[in-house]
């Protein structure tokens, strides 16, 4: 019965229309639209990548292999398994057209290539031509990148190691390029019988080969996984399939997407903050109407039921906008971002995504609406007489305390779940709870330091009449600093990840950074390679080690990742080193380096960091697989190895009996004045084409542009979030909107200019504003550092310009607000303002 006149009163409300529920709509729709928006895009990709699967590998499966070609079991087995098998070589190497030379990825073919899809080259013409070739030379095909940095056009001739080819086509579309990884170079496409006599494929040089297998229909992937793993245990093969044709694409767009969910909660948080003022300013105009309804007879339960019903079914409202057109945009945006994108993607309304959303929205509304909500009860029927009965209470009800924590616990549950980051949620929720306490805190103070101050102002009266509105009764200092605080800390802080992120190579690095990284040198070409980096007058210094390649299969006799888990170390493969003495400067922090000329079996030296972070000892048995070879070496010593330096540094180190009879190549760097730098690139490529060098330079800014790019997106999810800041500020405007029309006419009637006035209303909002953009400033600084430390595992060190900006943002922002809203009380006409309160 009682929710049944609960309903019946709710409806009666409604009737009156949404006044005083735009903010409310407004906030709901912005910070679920937020999150249904990147979910959907992020999910449309994972559809995409999942549809292309086998499209994106250029095959239905694949199996890698690590500076080796497959044994002729192998090959075998393979030809038995699969209806077709193509062989992909990739390396890099230095392209050199006349004097002109660049850093390439090379991807070389044979003649079934690619097996699904197709590439597009400009000139139209089939890839099988391209690659013919013509004038009795093997032909390729570049990315238009490298076409322009050699200055070649189609038909210009260009070299490889010691092999002539000529360019037919610039590379357009390549049919596979989403599982290369991040390559140093541009593409340079060309088939493998090319490069017999390149010297470029020589035994220990840097290269990997990829076997895309057709298979039959109905083959069972999983079950063909652990048969070529079993068959080729002790191989170090990887396998991938159409399964998930683009693992570490996805696995980048579900943690980058993940995160930017959580920056859209920290936007719904600042709605939230919205939600509740708008909440609570429509029940203060209630509290007539509630108190007449306690006279009727109505009960507490009765109140509470009909606003939660009334309340609920607007937030419901709001919900549905928020998803739909969080989750249409993308949709309707489909043909520009699938254009934008380096990967395929299906645009559609994917349920997921806007459960997820509709979730976050639910329990934000619950959680912001039940404060408020709580104190409705409390109103009784004394309040028609004057403030008589008027509730003191200022928490709510334990059992409303109970509801709550609940719903906050879920929230956080739910965010945990759906990110698939339990560190970054909880960072994130504690982030965003601490910014929400200290600008209440914030807000408490520039309260009581207006009242304080307000008597030391009494000769200036525009600064009094500011500091009476922010200290005095009715103020609206609390939701103002908390929304427009509450995002600008979020700005702050993703300002502060940004920064350090774009800064992160630039800054780790030191002052003395090698110029080259010189690598698939030989060892016959050793000497005289030192000897002419020693007659260089611009070489200030020359380091070299040989180099092999392993993946860490077990350690003690168990798989690895079931002991050192998803440790980067065991993602692909490692460079290892072999040495009779410990490096020059190295720091040997536990055990010993072995004799000179140890002949026993393989010891190894770790990198001490990385061992703490694997759980690994002293005395453990480490199985690494170099060219299809296991070695178990046991771990004998550990040492520091500082990868900031750019020098040489590898995680594993053996005697050299363990490893000189494997084929290897060397890696050298080399320090050099700017000015020698093309001299020497010149002068080595000339003399030893199949030496590859890497520019430093150039690779440090090929990663900082990936960086820049993912900061861009959490600006962009940031943005949103100020957003919904900005329009809770105006919210608390209009909602104070009456009182200030009324203070204007009083203080019009006492001989008050329009100009004093003015300035009133603008001191207040640039001392909010300022008040919230210094919390923001250290709320920032401090989840910056969080998520730099924690989840971006960089350095980090406070981007002041970017801060101090917050500030000014802030003061900015509620100037603006409070001008837009200063017409109505600056032309009110005093007469009429009164006569309407008598």
């Amino acid at each position: 019965m009682t929710l049944r006149i609960a309903a019946r009163l709710a409806r009666r409300e409604l009737r009156g229309g949404l006044a005083g529920f735009r903010i409310l709509l407004g906030c709901i729709i912005l910070g679920v639209a937020a999150i249904a928006a990147v979910g959907t895009i992020r999910e449309s990709i994972t559809a995409g990548l999942t549809a292309e699967g086998a499209a994106l590998l250029g095959g239905d499966a694949e199996i890698e292999l690590t500076y080796r070609f497959a044994s002729e079991g192998e090959r075998a087995w393979m030809a038995e398994t699969a209806l077709a098998v193509s062989e992909v070589v990739d390396f890099r190497s230095l392209a050199v057209a006349g004097d002109e030379r660049g850093l390439t990825q090379v991807k070389a073919v044979d003649n079934l290539y690619p097996l699904i899809g197709a590439a597009r080259l400009e000139p139209d013409m089939a890839l099988g031509a391209a690659l013919d070739g013509a004038e009795g030379l093997p032909g390729a095909v570049m990315d238009p990148v490298l076409i322009a940095r050699l200055d070649m056009v189609p038909g210009d001739r260009f070299a490889l190691g010691t092999q002539e080819f000529i360019l037919m086509a610039a590379l357009v579309r390549e049919p596979d390029n989403a599982t290369g990884g991040i390559g140093l170079g541009p593409r340079t496409l060309l088939r493998t019988e090319a490069l017999a006599t390149s010297g470029l494929l020589q035994p220990g040089t840097l290269f990997s080969t990829r076997y895309r297998l057709t298979l039959p229909p109905g083959t069972d992937l999983e079950a063909l996984q652990a048969e070529a793993e079993a068959a080729s245990e002790a191989s170090g093969l990887r396998w991938t399939d159409a399964r998930n044709g683009a693992p570490g694409v996805a696995e980048f767009v579900n943690r980058l997407g993940a995160f930017l969910v959580l920056v859209g909660l920290s936007g719904l948080a600042v709605g939230g903050v919205g939600i509740s003022a708008a909440v609570r300013a429509y029940l203060a105009r209630k509290t007539e109407t509630i108190a007449i309804l306690r006279t009727l007879g109505a009960g507490r339960g009765t109140i509470l039921a009909t606003y939660f019903i009334q309340i609920g079914a607007l937030c419901a409202l709001g919900l549905v906008v928020g998803t739909v057109l969080g989750a249409g945009i993308p949709v309707l945006l489909a043909p520009l971002l699938e254009a934008r994108l380096p990967v395929p993607a299906r645009f559609a309304f994917y349920p997921g995504p806007m459960l997820e959303a509709a979730i976050y929205g639910t329990l934000a509304a619950l959680l912001f609406t039940l404060i408020p909500l709580a104190k409705v009860q409390d109103i009784r029927a004394a309040r028609l007489f004057r403030d008589g009965g008027a509730s003191e209470r200022t928490w709510p009800p334990l059992p409303f305390l109970a509801v709550i924590a609940l719903l906050l616990a879920l929230l956080v549950t739910a965010a945990a779940v759906f990110s698939g980051n339990l560190m970054l949620t909880l960072w994130t929720a504690g982030g965003i709870l601490g910014a929400l306490i200290l600008l209440g805190l914030a807000a408490r103070a520039i309260k009581a330091l207006a009242r304080a101050l307000r008597p030391a102002a009494r000769g200036r009266p525009a600064v009094a009449w500011a500091l009476g509105a922010i200290g005095g009764p009715g103020t609206t200092a609390g939701p103002v600093v908390l929304s427009l605080g509450l995002g600008l800390s979020v700005l702050a802080a993703v300002g502060q990840i940004d920064g350090n992120l774009r800064g992160a190579i630039e800054r780790d690095l030191p002052t003395r950074a090698p110029a080259f990284f010189f690598v698939d040198l030989q060892r016959d070409q050793m000497p005289e390679f030192r000897a002419r980096m020693e007659a260089d007058m611009g070489v200030t210094e020359v380091q070299a080690a040989p180099m092999l390649r392993g993946i860490i299969t077990q350690i003690n006799g168990r798989p690895a990742a079931e002991v050192a888990g998803t440790h980067w170390v065991l993602e692909g493969d490692r460079g290892v080193t072999y040495s009779d003495a410990p490096p020059e400067g190295a720091e040997i922090t536990a055990g010993a380096w072995w004799p000179e000329d140890y002949a026993g079996p393989p010891q190894v030296s770790f990198a001490a960091e990385e061992a703490s972070e694997m759980g690994l000892n002293l005395g453990d048995a480490i199985t690494v697989n170099i060219l299809g070879r296991d070695i178990t070496a046991t771990l004998t010593s550990l040492r520091v190895v500082d990868f900031s330096t750019a020098g040489i540094g590898f995680i594993m180190s053996m005697n050299p009996s363990a490893l000189e009879g494997a084929p290897h190549s060397f890696i050298s760097t080399v320090y050099a004045a700017p000015e020698a730098e093309g001299r020497l690139l010149r002068e080595i490529s000339n003399a030893m084409p199949n030496v590859t060098a890497i520019s430093v330079r150039d690779a440090i800014s090929r990663v900082s542009d990936l960086l820049g790019s993912l900061a861009s997106a959490t600006s962009w999810g940031a943005a949103a979030t100020l957003l919904t800041g900005f329009l809770v500020l105006i919210g608390a405007a209009a909602a104070d909107q009456g009182a200030r029309v009324y203070e204007a006419a009083v203080l019009k009637t006492l001989g008050a200019s329009r100009g004093r006035i003015l300035l009133s209303l603008a001191l207040r909002a640039g001392l909010l504003g300022a008040a919230a953009g210094i919390v923001a400033i250290g709320a920032g600084i401090l989840g910056g550092w969080a998520v730099s430390h924690f989840v971006m595992d960089t350095s980090y060190r406070v981007i002041w310009p970017s801060a101090l900006a917050i500030v000014i943002g802030g003061v900015a922002v509620t100037l603006l607000a409070a001008l837009a809203f200063a017409w109505g009380p600056l032309r009110a006409r005093p007469a009429r303002v009164l006569r309407a309160r008598e």
